[in-house]
């Protein structure tokens, strides 16, 4: 099922810095008591809601990559997502390219090998976005930067003596940024981090992450209290295997949020194959 609830789902791309060497700090660094504390609570109240908040949605998704701008129509429903490509690079599909997306559409709500794939990997994501957020008051050496009534805003670095169980959980731990955190209800509004030297991987032999790299996740609340990613803004660039490109230049923006009532995919498919389609 690939949905995006509660807990803090990061775009594929930023796990390329998965098998980067983590950037240190000075030695003995420690966390501001009050800082971490925050992030804890934080912590808790994503992996709460994450467990309890079973609410799924309809918006509209704007995916830009240096490719192609595209505008799709989603629909979640208890058995995954459906999405339809509506718009692509701001105009409407011709009409052989809106009759290949019906039939897409068409095609994989038949394909269930298709559906028990995505449901993997939807399942893989929930558990990795787990782990980061479970990470995150050790990975990092946390001070608070400013605070209101509504939000505290505070600032992250690598914790040189944070030692990661896996290289995965490194894709956080290169990067120094910002946390913002929502009041009252301890909800993570965004999350922001920043390559601040180049990574070398395998000596620079096997790849490089450029300095400057950047991703930045927001989150709202959408309706009935319910808080899901808004944006995802990416921009990683480097390069792997002496000469072959890696990394993810991607802005991925929901609006239009609507609670689903629709109960299948194949009902999906019927609402938004269907010429009265009021998304």
């Amino acid at each position: 099922m690939n949905r995006m609830h509660s807990c803090l789902k990061l775009s594929p791309g930023l796990f390329l810095v998965a098998a980067a060497l983590a950037l240190t700090p000075p030695a003995h660094a420690q966390s501001d008591p009050s800082a971490l504390a925050a992030v804890r609570q934080a912590v808790n109240a994503e992996l709460t809601a994450s467990k309890t908040d079973k609410s799924i949605w309809m918006y509209k998704e704007r995916d830009d990559t240096p490719e192609k701008q595209a505008l799709y129509d989603t629909i979640e429903t208890h058995q995954g997502t459906l999405r339809r490509l509506i718009q692509l690079n701001g105009k409407p599909l011709s009409g052989a390219v809106e009759q290949k997306e019906i039939r897409r559409i068409q095609n994989y709500v038949n394909d269930t090998a298709a559906q028990a794939k995505a449901h993997r990997a939807s399942v893989h994501d929930d558990a990795q976005a787990t782990e980061m957020l479970k990470m995150l008051p050790d990975a990092f050496i946390w001070t608070k930067d400013s605070q209101t009534t509504d939000t505290v805003t505070l600032k992250f670095r690598p914790n040189p003596d944070f030692h990661p169980p896996d290289m995965q959980s490194r894709v956080m731990g290169i990067m120094a940024g910002e946390m913002i955190i929502a009041l009252p209800g301890n909800r993570i509004k965004s999350l922001r981090g920043k390559l601040t030297e180049d990574v070398l991987i395998g000596f620079g032999l096997l790849g490089k992450l450029d300095r400057g790299g950047t991703f930045d996740v927001e989150r709202r609340m959408v309706g009935d209290g319910r808080w899901q990613i808004t944006e995802t803004d990416v921009h990683i660039s480097g390069h792997a295997l002496l000469f072959k490109t890696i990394g993810q230049q991607e802005n991925d923006v929901k609006t239009d949020w609507h609670p689903s009532t629709v109960a299948t995919l194949q009902d999906a498919a019927r609402l938004l194959t269907s010429g009265n389609n009021q998304m």
